[in-house]
C-alpha cells in the first residue's frame, strides 16, 4: 500500500522511493478523547464500557455509519484513558470498536501524541514507541504521525503543543529526537509540521519555519505531514496573508510530504485560529490544490475532527467546504489536479 522508508547498509532508514505511491484519497483523521461530552467534544470519544473495555460513543458510530464510506483510510489520536502507564490491553477493545465502525477495506493510521519530539529536555520515548509498534502489529498501521512540538515538559502536559525553538541548537534536538522516534517505530514515521496558532501558542528563536523543517526532514530522513492549517498559522503570524499566503511554501520538504490535514479553522480578528471546529476555510481549500500538484509522494489528505450531530449528519457550517474537499481530493485521487 505505502511504501514504508527502506533500510540501508547500517540500519539507516531512507525514505527514498523508486516510483510514485498510489494515491489513497481522502480520509478521517479523529481526536478520541475518553469521557465523550464530558471532555467538550459534544459527545465525540470513547466512554466506559460494562465489560470494562470502553466503546465509542453513539455519535461516533453513527457518523462512521454516515460517512465512514466516504474515507479510504482513518485514524485516531491517541488521548490516554488515565494517569497509569499506557499499557496496550487498556486501549485495544476500544479501538477494535473504532475501526470496526468503519467499512472494511480502510487503511489504518495513527496519531500519537506521546513523542514529544520538539522538546529540549531529555525525554524517554521508548514506552510510548512500545506501545505504538503493539498497536500496529494488531491494526496494521500505514504510518505513524505527531506534530513536531513539544507536548510536555518536566511532565507536565502542554493545553496546546508548543512549536520547537526555532533556534540552531533546537534543530540539533529536534533533529536528533525525529531520528530516534523513526527508529525506535515499526510503522514509518510523518513528522508533522507544528502549529503556530497566535494566543494559544509562542514561539522562541528567529529561524524560518519552513527551512527549519525542511532541514530537519532531510538530516533526520523522515517523511512528513503538512497540516495546512498550521501552514496558515504560520503564514498569518508573519503577516503573509491573501496571496502572499503563498510565500515561501516552496522551501518546504514537498517531496517528503506523504499526507495533508485540514482541521476547522477560522480568522478571528485577523488572527488565525485552529479550532477543529469541522469547517473549512476557504484559504485552507485554496492552499491544499496549491500543494496537491506539488507532493509526488502524496498518498492521502485527511479531514480531521469532523463535527456532527447525533444522528451522525455534518454539522451544516461544515458542509459546503467539505464537500469542494472532497471533490478536490477525488479529482486529485483521478489525476486530474493541476
Amino acid at each position: 500500500m505505502t511504501q514504508p522508508p527502506r533500510t540501508a547498509p547500517g540500519g539507516t532508514r531512507t525514505v527514498t522511493v523508486t516510483e510514485a505511491p498510489r494515491r489513497m484519497g481522502l480520509g478521517v483523521l479523529m481526536d478520541m478523547p475518553w469521557g465523550g461530552g464530558r471532555l467538550g467534544r459534544r459527545g465525540i470519544g470513547f466512554v466506559e464500557s460494562d465489560d470494562g473495555g470502553g466503546d465509542i460513543t453513539d455519535r461516533v458510530r453513527a457518523f462512521l455509519h454516515r460517512h465512514g464510506g466516504d474515507f479510504a483510510y482513518s485514524a485516531l489520536a491517541f488521548q490516554p484513558r488515565s494517569r497509569a502507564r499506557v499499557q496496550t490491553a487498556d486501549y485495544v477493545r476500544a479501538y477494535d470498536r473504532f475501526f470496526e465502525a468503519v467499512p472494511a477495506g480502510s487503511a489504518r493510521a495513527f496519531h500519537q501524541t506521546e513523542l514529544n519530539m520538539g522538546t529540549p529536555e531529555r525525554y524517554d520515548r521508548r514506552p510510548a514507541a512500545e506501545f505504538t509498534n503493539e498497536l500496529s502489529a494488531r491494526y496494521g498501521f500505514s504510518w505513524v504521525v505527531e506534530d513536531l512540538g513539544i507536548w510536555s515538559l518536566r511532565g507536565i502536559p502542554m493545553p496546546y503543543p508548543l512549536p520547537p525553538p526555532l533556534t540552531g541548537p533546537g534543530l540539533e534536538l529536534a533533529t536528533r529526537n525525529v531520528a530516534e522516534a523513526a527508529r525506535l517505530l515499526e510503522p514509518p514515521l510523518h513528522v508533522e509540521f507544528p502549529g503556530f496558532t497566535e494566543g494559544g501558542s509562542f514561539v522562541l528563536g528567529h529561524m524560518d519555519a519552513f527551512e527549519y523543517f525542511a532541514r530537519l526532514a532531510e538530516d533526520a530522513d523522515v517523511w512528513v505531514t503538512l497540516d495546512v492549517g498550521h501552514l496558515l498559522s504560520y503564514q498569518w503570524l508573519r503577516g503573509r496573508t491573501g496571496k502572499s499566503m503563498y510565500d515561501g511554501i516552496e522551501a518546504l520538504p514537498l517531496s517528503r510530504c506523504r499526507d495533508l490535514h485540514l482541521s476547522g479553522c477560522q480568522i478571528v480578528g485577523g488572527k488565525f485560529r485552529d479550532l477543529h471546529h469541522g469547517v473549512l476555510l476557504d484559504e485552507q481549500l485554496e492552499l491544499t490544490a496549491y500543494l496537491l500538484p506539488r507532493c509526488p509522494n502524496l498518498l492521502g489528505v485527511s479531514y480531521e475532527d469532523p463535527m456532527y450531530r447525533e444522528d451522525g449528519q455534518l454539522v451544516e457550517k461544515s458542509r459546503r467546504n467539505y464537500a469542494r474537499l472532497r471533490d478536490l481530493v477525488a479529482d486529485w485521487q483521478r489525476g486530474e489536479a493541476t
